[in-house]
């Protein structure tokens, strides 16, 4: 019975290494941060922040297998405007003009799939949701010690995020606002 028990132990110890374990990292919302950036085809920029709620990775060897954030779309903020002007023009994204904040408080990014990391950046396929509508995305992250950054592109347009947009309607002028957002994400995870 004892040499089964050493037998069995041995065979497990070094067969580890055969199987690799899927490891569940948690973000650290208070360390990880996501900031915006849009505005008009001919100036008028503006950017800000928004919430992360909750969110995960799930690594296996040196990739990322999947994940999710939630953005608390509730908490978008301004951060280049007066406190007045700062707080219509957030009035104005909240609304169903652009992200129908009431409607649709909260907006996802689920990681559906990466390559392996080289030279710390790998290419991640995605999807997004917001208010309500589910698209594709890819981008590229960067890996920095517990930290994963990212530079995502996002077109409004696919999002029924209609305002002020040439993709829906004509003759805007310079009053058209950009279809692409940026969002810059930075996540630390423990």
């Amino acid at each position: 019975m004892n040499y089964f028990s050493f037998a069995l132990s041995a065979v497990l110890f070094f067969a580890q290494p055969l199987f690799s374990v899927a490891q569940n990292a948690t973000i650290d919302v208070q360390s990880s941060s996501v900031e915006w950036a849009a505005g008009k085809i001919v100036g008028g920029d503006h950017n800000g922040t928004i919430g992360i709620n909750k969110g995960s990775i799930v690594f296996e060897d040196d990739q990322i297998k999947s994940g999710s954030v939630a953005l608390d779309m509730t908490s978008m903020a301004n951060t280049d405007l007066s406190p007045e002007y700062g707080a219509k023009l957030m009035g104005h994204l909240k609304s169903p003009d652009f992200f129908d904040v009431a409607s649709h408080p909260m907006a996802t990014l689920v990681i559906n799939e990466a390559s392996s990391f080289k030279k710390n950046k790998a290419t991640v396929q995605a999807t997004a949701t917001i208010k309500g509508i589910t698209k594709p995305l890819e981008f590229e992250v960067t890996r920095t010690g517990s930290a994963y950054e990212a530079t995502i592109e996002i077109d409004r347009s696919q999002f029924d995020v209609r305002y002020g947009s040439n993709s829906f309607f004509d003759n805007l002028g310079d009053q058209a606002i950009r279809d692409i957002f940026v969002m810059t994400v930075h996540l630390e995870v423990k």
